[in-house]
């Protein structure tokens, strides 16, 4: 347990920030689903707007450093490879 005040508040903050993380990683990965099972049902609309809203979740996630820049790009890559299939 944290002795300081300056601890305790870090831990406090440290407990908000993962869970925050938390939440946008697993959006991440439903947005990153929800785009599998579209390109393999072959709905072009709905997968682009898809692709489009995940694009966008992983730019904000790389901004924030939640995700490192060339894994966003890397993955960004593999949709787009999805949406031409």
């Amino acid at each position: 347990m944290a002795n300081t005040k300056s601890a305790q508040k870090n831990h406090r903050k440290t407990i908000g920030r993962t869970l925050r993380n938390r939440s946008q990683k697993t959006r991440l990965k439903t947005l990153a689903k929800k785009v599998k099972t579209l390109a393999d049902e072959g709905d072009k609309e709905a997968l682009k707007a898809a692709a489009t809203a995940y694009v966008s979740a992983m730019d904000k996630a790389a901004k924030s450093k939640l995700v490192h820049s060339n894994k966003a790009s890397r993955t960004k890559s593999a949709m787009a490879k999805h949406m031409v299939a």
